[in-house]
């Protein structure tokens, strides 16, 4: 794998400091994987905060999270809680096709209630998170937009009762 090519700076780093390169995916070096954690913390932190805590200028912790979303590693969004945006339904979906199993997934994946859709080994072909605002809603999601998809044989659902968990900071290894 080709070497990630190093940023200009305004200064050299004192030796043993951090560098303000940023490691390609699934190379990603001890500098980068702070950063993560900090802003899986808190995807708000400002980068004079987090470039005291790492050993970095500002605008190289800047450029490393700028680089790390360019290529995909990360991303910044705000986490929404569905139940307080008025829907009152949230449910997993296992599905089960005949055929392509790609085209009815990218089928699920346009459904604009479907925020999380895969393709599985196992029982079902493809899972699915759907949220929708009531029981009549989530009824019409999945006999007009889900059952109606050719390929699909069978459909079950898992209602949400309570959630437990959820978290988004699994660490970068």
């Amino acid at each position: 794998m080709p070497a990630a090519k190093p940023l200009k700076s305004q200064s050299k780093p004192a030796v043993g400091a951090p560098t303000e390169l940023v490691a390609l995916p699934g190379t990603l070096d001890s500098v980068d994987r702070q950063i993560i954690a900090r802003l899986q913390h808190d995807g708000r932190r400002p980068y004079g905060a987090i470039a005291e805590e790492v050993g970095l200028s500002e605008a190289g912790v800047r450029r490393r999270v700028q680089r790390l979303r360019d290529a995909g590693v990360m991303q910044i969004v705000a986490i929404t809680e569905p139940l307080q945006l008025g829907y009152g339904r949230e449910a997993l979906i296992g599905i089960r096709v005949h055929g392509d199993v790609r085209l009815v997934a990218d089928r699920v994946a346009a459904i604009e209630e479907a925020n999380y859709v895969v393709m599985t080994a196992g029982s079902f072909d493809i899972i699915a998170e759907v949220i929708a605002v009531d029981d009549n809603a989530l009824v019409h999601l999945l006999n007009d937009s889900i059952r109606s998809i050719p390929g699909v044989t069978e459909v079950e659902t898992f209602l949400y009762l309570k959630l437990s968990k959820q978290t988004y900071a699994w660490g970068t290894k």
